[in-house]
């Protein structure tokens, strides 16, 4: 019997401990899609902040529009973020 088979016995004929499984299985795979996702997101906002800075103390009379296409960028660069939000709240709330 090979993983995948024991692992399916114990959730249709296990009860109590089949589900265990199942719902530590959801719980894991949620936290790492926000743990890993949050990690690309953060480093785009981090690099994207810095640059602007960095922009902005060369020139300083493009502050204006260095400050809006960087607010630009952090939004583009977030919604990565909320796509690994989404997938956990549906891993936690959706999945049965």
């Amino acid at each position: 019997m090979d993983l995948q088979q024991m692992l399916q016995s114990l959730i249709t004929e296990g009860g109590a401990i089949g589900w265990g499984l199942y719902y530590l299985g959801k719980l894991l795979g949620a936290g790492l899609a926000m743990g890993i996702g949050a990690i690309g997101p953060g480093i785009g906002e981090g690099n994207v902040g810095a640059h602007a800075m960095d922009s902005i103390a060369r020139q300083p009379e493009m502050s204006g529009t260095i400050t809006t296409r960087m607010l630009l960028a952090m939004a583009v660069t977030e919604s990565t973020g909320l796509y690994s939000l989404v997938v956990s709240l549906v891993l936690l709330f959706v999945l049965p």
